[in-house]
């Protein structure tokens, strides 16, 4: 199956294309992991898949509209 293929059966059956799929997943892991303060921010970040803290915090900014520490501390009150 070509990727074209691949990606338009994927947004049919699922409804987002793989990408967003994929960062919308990483998120959502993401944000659990802040809420339960299960790691450090760069922790959290290599486990999602994200290679530097600096660009999954900025992911995650403008995914979530604030930075992953300012999301823990609301997360944690």
């Amino acid at each position: 199956m070509s990727r074209a293929a691949f990606a338009r059966r994927f947004s049919e059956a699922v409804g987002a294309a793989p990408v967003e799929y994929l960062l919308n997943w990483r998120m959502a892991l993401a944000k659990d992991a802040l809420r339960r303060g299960s790691g450090t921010l760069e922790e959290i970040a290599f486990q999602i898949g994200y290679k530097s803290t600096s660009a999954f915090s900025t992911a995650f900014s403008h995914r979530v509209g604030c930075p992953p520490s300012e999301y823990a501390a609301i997360a944690q009150t």
